[in-house]
C-alpha cells in the first residue's frame, strides 16, 4: 500500500511583485515614452547605461569569487580540467549549428535581396570606432588579449576572458597551498555573499534600466524609420525561435531537462536582457540561479564564466544572418564556397570579441575585412536595428549558456536531479 503525502501549497503573492511583470511593465512603459517624447531618448538611454553599470561594476568580482571558490573547493584537481574540455567542445559544436542554421535561413528568405543599396550613401563615420577596435581582434592579438597587463588590469576594463584566466590561476594557486589556504576561501565565499545581497538590492531597479534601454530605442530610430529593415530583423527572430526549438530544446530533452520550464524560471533575467541587451546584467543573477537548482558550484563557477567568453549561440546566429544579408543588400551573390569559408572564420573571429564593447559590429566588421567578399563600410546598413537584433540574440546567449551549465553538470553527476525538477516545477520565488 502506498502513502500519497500531500505537497504543502506554494504561497502566491500578487502578480505585481513578480520581477518579471515589473520588468515587462517597464519596458512598455518605456516603448511608450520613446514613442510620445522621442526627445528623451538620451535621457532614458543614461537610465538603462546606469543600470548596466551599476551590474557590471560587479561582474569580474563575482566571476573572480565564482571561479576560485569552485576550483579551490574540488579535491580533484583533474575534474577542473574534465570539465573545461567538455564545456569547450560543448560550446564549439552548438555554435557550429547556429553558424549553419543562420546561415541556411538567411539564404532561404534573402531578406536583402532586391534592396540594390549604394555604398556612397552610407556615412562611413559612424564606423570608425568599430574598425579601429577591430583591429585588435587577430589571431596573435586575441591570445595577447587573454593575459591582462596587470591583475588589477582585467577587472578595470571589464574584460571576462581575462578575468576568468586571472582567477583560474589564482584558484590553483590556493588550491596548491592546502589546508593553508582555508581562511581565503573563507574569506571568498563571504565577499562572494556581500555582493550577492548588494545586487538584490540593485535589482529593484531592474525595471527602470529596461524602461530606459527601451525607450531610447524606440525614441532615437522610431518605429517607422525601421520598416525598409524589418524583413532582416523578422528573418532574424524567425532564425533565433528555430534554433532554440532544433538544438536548445533537443539538447535539453536529451538530458531530462525541461526546456520552457527552464526559460520561465530564468524569464525575469531574459527580459531584463532583452530590455537592456547586456548580458553582463544578469550574470550574478545567473550564477545564484544555477546553483540554486542543485548544480555543484564549482561546475557553475568554472562553466558560466567560460560560456560568456566562448558560448555565443545567438551572436554567431547574428553574424551568419547578417554577413550574407548585407552582401545580399549591396547586389553581391556569395558563392557556397564563398559562405562556408565566412562561418569557417566566423568561428574563430566569434571568440576573439569577448570582453570587447560592442563586440558583436567589431568581430562582424573585422570578419568582413578579414574575407574581403563584403566591404566593410556595408555594415552601416544595420547599425539603426542593430539594437533591436541585439535583444534577441543576448537573450538566445544567456538562455543557452544557462542550458550549457547545466548540461555539463549533468554529464559530471554534479546536480542534484530531485532539486532540479522541484525548483524547476515551482518556478523562481
Amino acid at each position: 500500500m502506498t502513502t500519497m503525502v500531500a505537497r504543502e501549497p506554494r504561497r502566491t503573492r500578487p502578480f505585481y511583485q513578480d520581477m518579471s511583470v515589473q520588468v515587462f511593465a517597464g519596458m512598455a512603459v518605456g516603448a511608450l515614452i520613446g514613442w510620445v517624447w522621442p526627445q528623451s531618448a538620451e535621457w532614458m538611454r543614461t537610465l538603462g547605461d546606469l543600470f548596466i553599470r551599476l551590474i557590471a561594476m560587479f561582474v569580474g568580482l563575482i566571476i573572480f569569487c565564482a571561479v576560485v571558490h569552485g576550483i579551490a573547493t574540488v579535491r580533484e584537481a583533474k575534474k577542473v580540467g574534465r570539465v573545461a574540455i567538455k564545456a569547450l567542445i560543448y560550446f564549439e559544436v552548438v555554435t557550429t549549428f547556429a553558424l549553419v542554421i543562420g546561415l541556411a535561413m538567411i539564404n532561404l528568405l534573402g531578406p536583402g535581396r532586391g534592396m540594390h543599396v549604394d555604398l556612397q550613401s552610407i556615412s562611413g563615420s559612424a564606423l570608425d570606432p568599430y574598425l579601429k577596435t577591430a583591429q585588435q581582434i587577430t589571431g596573435s592579438g586575441f591570445l595577447l588579449s587573454i593575459v591582462p597587463h596587470t591583475a588589477i588590469s582585467a577587472f578595470t576594463e571589464g574584460n571576462v576572458l581575462q578575468v576568468v584566466f586571472l582567477s583560474v590561476l589564482f584558484a590553483f594557486g590556493l588550491h596548491a597551498i592546502g589546508a593553508d589556504g582555508q581562511p581565503m576561501i573563507e574569506m571568498i565565499e563571504l565577499t562572494k555573499r556581500i555582493v550577492f545581497k548588494i545586487i538584490s538590492y540593485i535589482m529593484w531597479l531592474a525595471p527602470i534600466g529596461a524602461m530606459g534601454a527601451i525607450g531610447f530605442t524606440v525614441g532615437r530610430f522610431g518605429i517607422g524609420s525601421l520598416v525598409s529593415l524589418g524583413a532582416m530583423v523578422g528573418e532574424f527572430y524567425l532564425t533565433c525561435i528555430l534554433f532554440i526549438c532544433l538544438v536548445l530544446w533537443p539538447i535539453a530533452h536529451w538530458n531530462g531537462i525541461r526546456f520552457w520550464r527552464l526559460a520561465r524560471y530564468i524569464r525575469t533575467e531574459l527580459l531584463i536582457v532583452v530590455g537592456t541587451s547586456s548580458s553582463e546584467s544578469v550574470f550574478p543573477q545567473l550564477v545564484d540561479k544555477l546553483t540554486s537548482l542543485g548544480c555543484e558550484e564549482s561546475v557553475v563557477g568554472l562553466v558560466l564564466p567560460t560560456g560568456y567568453a566562448f558560448n555565443h549561440d545567438g551572436t554567431c546566429l547574428y553574424f551568419a544572418a547578417a554577413s550574407v544579408f548585407l552582401a545580399q543588400a549591396v547586389g553581391l551573390d556569395l558563392s557556397l564556397g564563398q559562405q562556408l569559408g565566412l562561418l569557417g572564420i566566423l568561428l574563430v573571429t566569434s571568440k576573439g570579441g569577448a570582453g570587447v564593447a560592442g563586440s558583436a559590429i567589431v568581430v562582424l566588421v573585422s570578419t568582413l575585412a578579414a574575407t574581403g567578399t563584403v566591404p566593410v563600410a556595408a555594415v552601416g546598413i544595420i547599425l539603426g536595428v542593430h539594437r533591436l537584433m541585439s535583444s534577441g540574440f543576448v537573450a538566445v546567449n544567456v538562455l543557452g549558456n544557462a542550458l550549457a551549465t547545466i548540461v555539463i553538470a549533468s554529464w559530471e553527476g554534479a546536480v542534484d536531479r530531485k532539486v532540479l525538477s522541484e525548483r524547476l516545477e515551482l518556478g523562481p520565488a
